[in-house]
């Protein structure tokens, strides 16, 4: 990755109803744009993000999305939605970043959140770099959260179900749901690191300590789990396949799409079914990889669309 940056500039930015989203400006004050769209939904951004941009020629905006990370009130679920965090992005394009265009960058749930910034705003946009592609259809939901991805990790998923009653096992995002907005604040805090380490020990090809440990404080899981949670439950508030259907927006907006192969928690469909409805955009396929943007096939490839659109 490129050097290890700190921010020329960081603030608040209070975009109403209590809630106060962190920033940061890094890079060159002079450089191209882009803004760095973090994963979960709830995740935050974290020091190593700033890092797939080259310093010298890019102005990089980051910031940490309604109630998490650096932002407050932590794990706040109200006025927290999509259209929401799209409203932000837009706020912080003009006031914070100051630029007409940009070029936008998200893996995980920040494509989900980059595809629907640019179908809303496209002018907006001088290139769009996805990851890791997740389109928020109940398919997947189901695939990662209810069966599916369990088959290939058996072992693992008895810790994810640990906290749910048989009876309730018919919907585990739903009893998720219930336990994490409830009073029992040792039910909530079991289910949020259930949850959390659910996806931390399953998101690269091989194990990796890092990902494991990245929300493995109270806070940072409860932060995670209830915001995730609360998007799927709400089905990312959008209607069911609708990211594909307004592809067509995306048709002249240059663009890389990059998806591991073997990516567990958003499989390579979702990937593919997004270069059909966009095919304007260049698509790798990396052969030995699964979620993580840290996977090397996958940094390779990011990296260097980074480096093009410089």
């Amino acid at each position: 990755m490129h050097p290890e940056i700190e921010p020329y500039a960081h603030d608040f930015l209070d975009v109403g109803y209590g809630h106060q989203v962190y920033w940061e400006l890094c890079g060159n004050p002079t450089g191209t744009p882009a803004i760095f769209l973090h994963g979960g939904p709830g995740a935050g951004c974290s020091p190593t993000h700033r890092r797939v941009f080259d310093p010298k020629r890019y102005k990089i905006l980051l910031f940490d999305q309604r109630g998490c990370g650096r932002s407050m009130p932590s794990a706040c679920l109200d006025h927290n939605t999509t259209w929401d965090l799209v409203a932000d992005i837009e706020r912080l394009r003009a006031e914070i970043l100051q630029a007409d265009q940009a070029v936008v960058f998200g893996g995980s749930w920040g494509s989900t959140l980059a595809l629907a910034y640019a179908e809303t705003h496209p002018q907006h946009i001088k290139a769009l770099i996805v990851r890791g592609i997740f389109l928020l259809r109940l398919a997947e939901l189901r695939w990662f959260y209810q069966e599916g991805a369990s088959w290939l990790f058996p072992d693992i998923w008895e810790s994810y179900l640990a906290p749910i009653p048989q009876a309730e096992r018919d919907d585990l995002i739903q009893a998720y749901h219930r336990r994490l907005t409830g009073t029992d604040t040792a039910m909530q805090l079991a289910a949020a690191h259930a949850w959390t380490q659910w996806e931390s020990h399953t998101i690269s090809l091989l194990p990796n300590p890092e990902h494991i440990q990245a929300h493995a404080a109270d806070a940072s899981a409860l932060a995670f789990a209830r915001i995730e949670n609360h998007y799927f439950v709400h089905h990312g508030f959008m209607a069911e396949g609708q990211l594909l259907r307004d592809a067509h927006k995306l048709a002249d907006i240059p663009g890389v799409i990059v998806q591991g192969r073997y990516d567990a928690c958003t499989p390579a469909r979702s990937a593919w079914d997004l270069h059909r409805a966009w095919p304007q955009a260049d698509f790798h396929l990396v052969p030995d990889a699964g979620h993580a943007f840290d996977e090397p096939g996958i940094l390779k490839q990011l990296l260097a669309a980074t480096d093009r659109f410089a």
